[in-house]
């Protein structure tokens, strides 16, 4: 009982400062909108993400589409990952200081920041630690319902993102690296391998037929996001998700090592290095890499409560606690939109000094990508309003975007129900038909504008530079709204033939 109040506390910590941490001036992120709009396209795959962020979408729909159900999920899991630790923390025998200060450790790191935005790293982070609390419950007791429950999550890891697919590859060469090979003789280990493909199959059947456009949604990261990816960054930025409690995962990898009741869990440090290999091989994200961490918190608080037993044991485990406290404070000051795009612009030091101005181009900017994406979204949405709603036959307007996020913020934030698409993403296969078009939206990159006018305008009987966006600190400033009206030609036709050269490429 004291230890799920305990939790409890925790959880509802959680939840009261995640809210806090979007300053007013700031909009949904680009990939947000995205997200969001998968829920009026429901699919068993989508060229950037599987389908759970959908089904989730759909719910936040059902439930009003306010911001408040959009920031609630990514909270929700979240707070759900300090209950998995807390439960592996009572399943490794660990007393209330253990509890405390796993859970503090979970609570004050990177998940403020990663469970901020509506993506599926949030989910994807619990499904790891859930993953590896069932694995270890089956090392336990060696109860098929873990390896059940341990196929069911990595289904549901997997058709939220393929990220989770790293820790098979990593847990796999482990065990026989450990020498656990008497797992391999259990048949219900087969048995859970095929529930697990039973419920991803209809996403990978999806991926067959559409000719697996998770392969090329991958090149084009490798070619333009993953090439700038620095292998020494990658490592720096594991340190800095878990500032001053990083040491407890390494005390949790010495335990796995030369405690005695973790013998049995020896596996999950071979785990850990044979995952973290494999992240920089492929070049990874730094953030791709946060959900193997929240377990060995576990590991490293049951083992320091054991060591630190006496009077004064138990002061420095709660020095600790404070410690992870304390020591998130100064993330907090730097790593969430809670400050105003000019502060940020006026004091850039502490921001470049966590590297948190460079951007997946490799520049710095003069503010951080996530913040500028959170910029310009309702300014671009109105001015797309403004056009539509005075020229003729507005609804057979085609309202085409260069990018998803143009697209996702106008039909988020548009008061006239428009529906803008784009050769971007999965917007490419959400072009609608079947009404004729006869009038052209086009929202240009502010530098291309002028030419795409220019070389449109003639097979239209009018066109107008409507306007652009204006907010300096946005990643879309400048990007130009452009209207044509009347076409002279069949611009059904055109754009079809326009999506099928896209989809070809």
């Amino acid at each position: 009982m004291r230890n799920n109040l305990i939790l409890i506390g925790f959880i509802l910590l959680k939840f009261i400062i995640q809210y806090t941490l979007i300053g007013s001036e700031y909009e949904l992120q680009r990939d947000e909108f995205l997200h969001l709009d998968q829920a009026n396209h429901l699919a068993w795959g989508y060229t950037s993400v599987p389908p759970v962020t959908s089904w989730i979408s759909y719910l936040v729909q059902l439930l009003g589409n306010s911001v408040f159900w959009i920031k609630f999920f990514p909270t929700l899991f979240g707070a759900l990952t300090i209950l998995v630790v807390g439960r592996t923390i009572e399943a490794l025998k660990g007393n209330l200081l253990a509890l405390l200060l796993g859970a503090g450790c979970i609570t004050f790191s990177v998940l403020f920041r990663l469970n901020i935005l509506y993506q599926p790293n949030s989910l994807d982070v619990l499904c790891w630690t859930a993953s590896y609390f069932f694995f270890i419950k089956y090392l336990q007791h060696h109860q098929g319902k873990w390896l059940y429950a341990l196929a069911v999550t990595f289904a549901i890891g997997f058709l939220n993102k393929y990220n989770i697919a790293f820790l098979l590859l990593g847990i796999l060469p482990a065990i026989i690296a450990s020498r656990d090979w008497k797992i391999f003789t259990d048949r219900r280990l087969y048995y859970s391998a095929a529930i697990a493909f039973v419920l991803i199959l209809p996403n990978l059947i999806w991926q067959y037929t559409h000719e697996f456009p998770v392969f090329q949604h991958m090149k084009e990261l490798a070619e333009t996001h993953l090439v700038h990816v620095n292998r020494w960054n990658f490592m720096r930025s594991q340190f800095l998700f878990f500032p001053a409690t990083f040491p407890i995962i390494l005390v949790g990898l010495y335990a796995l090592m030369r405690y005695v009741p973790f013998r049995k869990y020896r596996s999950l440090f071979c785990s850990f290095i044979f995952t973290l290999i494999i992240f920089l091989f492929f070049r990874a994200k730094d953030y791709y890499a946060i959900g193997l961490y929240p377990i060995y918190f576990a590991f490293g608080s049951v083992y320091i409560s054991s060591l630190l037993s006496s009077r004064v044991g138990r002061l420095i485990q709660i020095s600790l606690i404070v410690l992870a406290a304390v020591c998130f404070l100064p993330i907090y000051d730097v790593a969430f939109p809670n400050k105003s795009p000019e502060y940020i612009v006026h004091n850039p030091e502490k921001y470049s000094r966590f590297g948190l101005l460079t951007w997946e181009d490799g520049k710095e900017h003069s503010l951080p990508q996530d913040f500028a994406d959170m910029l310009g979204w309702k300014e671009l949405a109105s001015k797309v309003d403004s056009i539509y709603s005075i020229i003729p036959n507005a609804s057979n307007s085609l309202i085409l975007c260069d990018n998803y996020g143009q697209a996702g913020a106008i039909n988020y934030y548009s008061e006239l129900g428009i529906r803008a698409v784009s050769f971007n993403a999965d917007y490419l296969y959400w072009f609608d038909f079947s009404t004729p078009y006869y009038n052209y939206i086009r929202v240009k990159s502010g530098w291309e504008a002028k030419e795409e006018l220019e070389k449109t305008a003639p097979y239209f009987e009018q066109s107008i530079e409507v306007g652009s966006v204006t907010n300096v600190h946005s990643r879309e400033f400048g990007t130009t709204i452009l209207c044509f009206i009347d076409a002279k030609i069949d611009l059904n036709q055109q754009i079809k033939k326009e999506v099928e050269e896209h989809k070809r490429r």
